[in-house]
C-alpha cells in the first residue's frame, strides 16, 4: 500500500473514535497508556534541551518514557537523579 492510504486510513480511525468515544474500557486505557507514553517523551526531550548545558542527558526509550510519563514530574527527577549518583 502507499504510505498516503495507510496515513489517511489511521486518520480517519483515529477522527472516528476522537467523534465516537472508545467502544469498550481496554481500548480507552492503551489510548491513556499512549498518551502517557508520548507525554514521557517530550518531558524527556525538553530535559535534554534544556539540561545539555549542565550535562544531563536522559535516553529517550520506552523505559524512561514510561517512568516520566506516568510519575510526571517525580518520576523525571527520579530518572536524573538515577543517571547521576548510579550510573
Amino acid at each position: 500500500m502507499e504510505p498516503i492510504v495507510v496515513i489517511s486510513i489511521l486518520g480517519g480511525l483515529i477522527l472516528l473514535l476522537l467523534f465516537s468515544g472508545a467502544p469498550f474500557k481496554p481500548a480507552r486505557f492503551v489510548g491513556q497508556a499512549a498518551i502517557k507514553f508520548l507525554i514521557g517523551a517530550l518531558f524527556l526531550f525538553f530535559l535534554n534541551v534544556a539540561g545539555n548545558k549542565y550535562g544531563i542527558h536522559i535516553p529517550i526509550n520506552f523505559a524512561t518514557s514510561a517512568v516520566s510519563g506516568f510519575l510526571g514530574i517525580p518520576g523525571l527527577v527520579a530518572l536524573v537523579a538515577i543517571q547521576h549518583w548510579v550510573i
